[in-house]
């Protein structure tokens, strides 16, 4: 059903604006039940019993996750990437991208803190509703982390089993 939702309500590649937020809200708390509404595509997953105002806060911040300013700037310890001069730079220091790791990392930024996944990131990144091989993701990943991770703390973290998170260095 979430497929049919997205595809019905599809954005452009880098647009936020059309993306239809989805937040599960299940007794199921398995794992493999969360790992799963996320690859499908949830924006977050809440198992019940649940606080309501924890729902609340977690619906107000997926609704700022998908539906904010695409081209503010984005700031992540360090790194800051501008997407409307389409600059990145890590402690001041430019760092060169190519269009697709611009793309990946400001998909990664604009969800700092959180997971994402593979599939979902082949569905931000590329525009891909792909079931297939997730490759190209942790190939890209690592292009990223070479340019972003060099010399400074690592910010680009692997989930294993689910995907990546990108956040700054525990204090």
């Amino acid at each position: 059903m979430i497929r049919r939702l997205r595809a019905q309500h599809r954005p452009r590649p880098s647009a936020r604006t059309g993306h239809i937020p989805v937040v599960f809200l299940t007794a199921r708390d398995a794992t493999q039940d969360k790992i799963e509404g996320l690859v499908l595509g949830g924006d977050d997953y809440v198992t019940k019993p649940f606080d309501l105002q924890e729902l609340i806060a977690r619906i107000h911040a997926v609704l700022r996750r998908t539906s904010g300013d695409p081209t503010a700037l984005l700031r992540v310890a360090d790194l800051e990437l501008d997407f409307g001069g389409v600059q990145t730079t890590r402690a001041g220091e430019p760092i060169r991208l190519t269009p697709t790791e611009f793309r990946l990392l400001h998909y990664l930024m604009s969800n700092a803190g959180r997971t994402v996944t593979k599939p979902q990131i082949l569905h931000r990144v590329w525009d891909y509703d792909f079931d297939g091989d997730t490759g190209i993701v942790d190939t890209y990943i690592s292009y990223l982390r070479r340019k972003i991770d060099n010399g400074g703390p690592k910010l680009i973290h692997t989930v294993h089993g689910v995907g990546y998170v990108l956040r700054g260095p525990k204090a």
